[in-house]
């Protein structure tokens, strides 16, 4: 699979993302990184934790990888949960957390069949 089509995949727009990196390498290699990205982990082991700084602050850099990377699908439902921290409360961060689980995983898993 292309990038092209993990995008399409996925139900992003590819052109862009492709407009702000330039070129479909950029956007293979940063998009690939995002598997290595530790944003997602630390959030879960945050909540886990019932940490909330830390875990704001791992939303918060999860939500701007996914704005940078034009992972639409990703981004409301990280943004919404790094609202809720960021006031400093965990209150309703289950169903949050749970769209963002979602999301993250239908993009790896996409991102998994990039050649």
């Amino acid at each position: 699979m292309t990038i092209r089509e993990c995008y399409d995949e996925l139900g992003l727009d590819f052109d862009a993302v492709l407009s702000r990196l330039v070129n479909e390498k950029l956007v293979q290699k940063f998009a690939l990184k995002f598997l290595d990205d530790p944003s997602f982990q630390n959030l879960k082991d945050a909540l886990d934790s019932k940490d909330v700084e830390t875990a704001f602050r791992a939303a918060h850099t999860l939500k701007g990888v996914c704005l940078n990377l034009g992972f639409d699908n990703l981004y409301p439902s990280s943004k919404d949960l790094t609202e809720l921290l960021r006031a400093g409360s965990m209150d309703g961060y289950e169903d949050l957390f749970a769209e963002v689980e979602k999301e993250y995983n239908r993009t790896c898993e996409a991102l998994r069949k990039v050649a």
